[in-house]
């Protein structure tokens, strides 16, 4: 029986678009990319959210050729959000990964005012009734302190302080231990505790019977 040719068809999508991330939106930071990959996909409809993706370091949309109205309206809303995207607030993680600081050194800086907030933002944790509330920051102020090396400066000045801190905590230890030996001193020697109350001779004073 002879062998009949069947056609296969192409399961590759027929429509495709991409944007590029500049960088004054990214700040250089893959988790910041997912996080606007998140934001903009929070603002499609649920059905067509995982047709935008990353790709390449550009976001990609890709869907069916039969969805071409539903193509042409998603494709606006991303086009459209990102008209606005450098301007997306910072979250925590994000703004670790942008300056490489740890997260005790952002609470720290962020309740110094060394790091300014741009107010707070409260989510719910997915698949929780719990929510969190958080601080979030200006890209633009983020972008400043990345070009003036502030995280190095404040670093700096962090490690000048808990140094002086050092210095005066082992002072004020060594004055302690001073008054301390000086106050056992002071209770073995009755004598010594009388020149200090300056009544020295006052032995003397009693041998000779003044005082009856």
């Amino acid at each position: 029986m002879p062998k009949v040719k069947t056609e296969t068809k192409s399961d590759e999508p027929e429509l495709i678009r991409e944007w590029p991330l500049p960088l004054d939106a990214t700040l250089g930071s893959a988790i910041r990319v997912k996080g606007i990959l998140q934001e903009i996909r929070s603002r499609l409809p649920p059905a067509v959210r995982k047709s935008l993706d990353m790709q390449w370091g550009k976001l990609t949309l890709v869907m069916p050729v039969t969805s071409k109205t539903a193509f042409r309206a998603t494709s606006s809303i991303v086009s459209e959000t990102l008209q606005r995207i450098a301007d997306l607030p910072i979250i925590p993680r994000e703004i670790e990964d942008i300056l490489g600081i740890t997260a005790s050194e952002r609470k720290r800086w962020l309740e110094d005012g060394r790091l300014p907030s741009a107010g707070t933002r409260t989510v719910r944790l997915q698949g929780r009734a719990r929510r969190i509330t958080f601080h979030v920051f200006d890209p633009r102020i983020i972008e400043d302190l990345l070009d003036r090396c502030a995280v190095d400066a404040w670093r700096e000045d962090d490690a000048a302080a808990k140094a002086e801190n050092r210095r005066r905590a082992a002072y004020q230890a060594k004055v302690t231990r001073s008054l301390k030996k000086q106050a056992k001193t002071e209770q073995a020697d009755p004598v010594a505790e009388d020149a200090m109350n300056g009544l020295s001779g006052w032995d003397e004073f009693g041998r000779e019977g003044l005082l009856r």
